[in-house]
């Protein structure tokens, strides 16, 4: 067996949120943390810090605004696309931002999911809720 597998058991569901609004920021943050088996592993609000962060903070989940303090979360996207870092991580678009073209060139760069963030926040927590939770049945099996 290969050691370096890891399996949903090894960790909790591990989510890095970009996001530029302080207010949305704290409640994502509020709202994510409580849900069972998630943890925040690193917040950032501009791309270049991101960026940095990445570098060394795992996540298995990364959340993404596409208007940003400095640069935003397309460009974001891309650079990790094109130097395949977490290239195994879930990414997700959280923003006001809710065009079909966002949509797709978020699709482009490894984007599995979008919400728009006037309207789709609960789906969101729910997903993330859902995700753990299957996670969680995972690690202890009935």
């Amino acid at each position: 067996m290969n050691k370096t597998t890891t399996h949903a058991d090894d960790h909790p569901l591990r989510v890095f949120l970009v996001e530029d609004s302080v207010d949305v920021r704290e409640l994502m943050i509020e709202n994510l943390t409580m849900i069972p088996g998630v943890v925040v592993s690193g917040v950032s609000e501009s791309e270049g810090d991101a960026l940095s962060q990445l570098n060394s903070l795992p996540c298995d989940v990364l959340i993404v605004d596409i208007q940003l303090k400095k640069g935003n979360g397309i460009n974001l996207l891309r650079q990790i696309a094109e130097k395949k870092k977490i290239a195994n991580a879930l990414k997700i678009i959280c923003s006001n931002n809710a065009t079909e073209v966002f949509r797709r060139v978020g699709m482009q760069y490894g984007v599995n999911h979008f919400y728009d963030k006037t309207s789709e926040f609960p789906q969101l927590f729910e997903f993330l809720k859902g995700l753990s939770t299957s996670r969680q049945r995972c690690e202890h099996p009935a």
